[in-house]
């Protein structure tokens, strides 16, 4: 599933944008939902769920502990 989302963490991608982030999220909400444009009744949630998925990315390569990886 969503194989093609690229790995987001140093040292595999030294410079992570938020653009990164949120394309990686929309993509893995898309595959979930089943949905590549959600209607207008659904679209809220859709967003909703592509902000969830992004803070949690971002909560997670801020928390990763990478060994041998230079400390910012």
């Amino acid at each position: 599933m969503c194989r093609s989302i690229k790995t987001l963490r140093p040292p595999m991608t030294p410079d992570v944008e938020d653009a990164d982030i949120t394309a990686a999220a929309l993509q893995y909400v898309r595959k979930v939902s089943g949905f590549h444009r959600p209607a207008a009744h659904n679209q809220a949630v859709f967003e909703e769920a592509v902000d969830a998925v992004a803070r949690a990315t971002r909560e997670l390569l801020a928390g990763l502990e990478v060994r041998g990886a230079a400390k910012a």
